[in-house]
């Protein structure tokens, strides 16, 4: 009886640590993605009614996010946004720009694999200024390949941050700010009809750990503070300009990323505890990009009005030209 416990008890804690080993594997390494749409749910109601007549060019600026990269043809984020595809989700159908901005035009100068080094550049050069009666809407992701580029191959440096202390970021940090604001100024003055910009903040794959080693890339210790600090700047642009609108990348991204399965973290995301990130590490895959794309549409369809035609927005019982300022 004696051997016959000790068997049993051995094969019993063999297969405990069979199942432990399996269950570390998966919650450390596993990266599901899932299927079906993604991200939050988008309000029908401000998307019922044309916004404007008006010519409205739908502008992407920035890296491979915007430039969709691994997205198939017309599963982008800029592209869902212009557009709904053919085999668009129930639930956002409709759900798009051209839907209620009836002369909307489309152009994405986005690059991948860029950094706001080069997008600075993009705007200085590349963009023309546009017609007094074209209306801007961009949309704009920049500064996520300034942190990772090279990923440590190569010592560290200004767009290519990877490994640097917070010490020896400082500079490259405080440029970035000064370079977008740039950005941001060139863009109003591409746009003299106006614009508003779209700017996403930038998010983190190792879902707040920080721990790079764990997707097989080499350690950062100072990783976290210093894409805290990117993102600091980018909502702190957003926050004093009026044309400026904050998209929550960073937020609606965790719980998403290397530690998708990890359900004793905070960010763990019980509905949809899945991967949306690509191969690479750096770049949404389709499920992402439904995400993102909602989001977008989330903080557009916020400021509608600033969209509308302006006998639109007029006070009941007033008409253009009777000396009443329109809104």
């Amino acid at each position: 009886m004696t051997k016959r416990l000790r068997v049993a008890f051995l094969a019993g804690l063999g297969l405990l640590l069979v199942f432990w080993t399996l269950a570390y594997r998966y919650w450390q390494y596993a990266r599901p993605e899932g299927s079906g749409p993604a991200g939050p749910a988008v309000a029908r109601e401000p998307f019922q009614d044309v916004w404007t007549d008006q010519s409205v060019l739908l502008l992407g600026v920035g890296d491979s996010v915007t430039a969709g990269f691994g997205a198939r043809l017309g599963h982008s984020y800029f592209d869902l946004l212009a557009r709904n595809p053919d085999d668009e989700f129930d639930d956002m159908k409709g759900l798009c720009l051209s839907a209620v901005m009836r002369n909307l035009q489309v152009s994405n100068i986005a690059v991948s694999g860029s950094t706001s080094l080069r997008h600075l550049e993009i705007l200085e050069n590349d963009l023309a200024i546009q017609n007094p009666t074209l209306r801007g809407l961009v949309v704009m992701t920049s500064g996520g390949n300034d942190l990772i580029h090279d990923y440590g191959r190569r010592p560290p440096r200004e767009g290519a941050m990877y490994g640097a202390t917070l010490e020896q970021a400082g500079p490259w940090i405080e440029n970035f700010r000064i370079r977008l604001e740039r950005m941001l100024d060139l863009l109003d003055e591409k746009f003299p009809g106006g614009c508003d910009i779209f700017l996403a903040d930038i998010y983190d794959p190792s879902d707040g750990v920080g721990d790079a080693a764990t997707a097989g890339l080499p350690r950062w210790d100072d990783g976290l503070e210093i894409l805290a600090q990117y993102n600091r700047i980018i909502r702190d642009a957003a926050s004093r300009r009026a044309n400026v609108h904050l998209v929550p990348m960073y937020k609606t991204f965790l719980g998403h990323g290397i530690h998708c399965t990890n359900w004793w973290r905070g960010v763990y995301c019980r509905e949809d505890p899945h991967y949306w990130y690509g191969m690479n590490l750096e770049d949404p895959n389709e499920r992402g990009y439904d995400a993102l794309r909602r989001v977008f549409l989330i903080e557009i369809a916020k400021v509608a009005d600033r969209f509308r035609d302006p006998t639109d927005l007029e006070p009941a019982g007033h008409s253009a030209g009777q000396g009443e300022p329109l809104l």
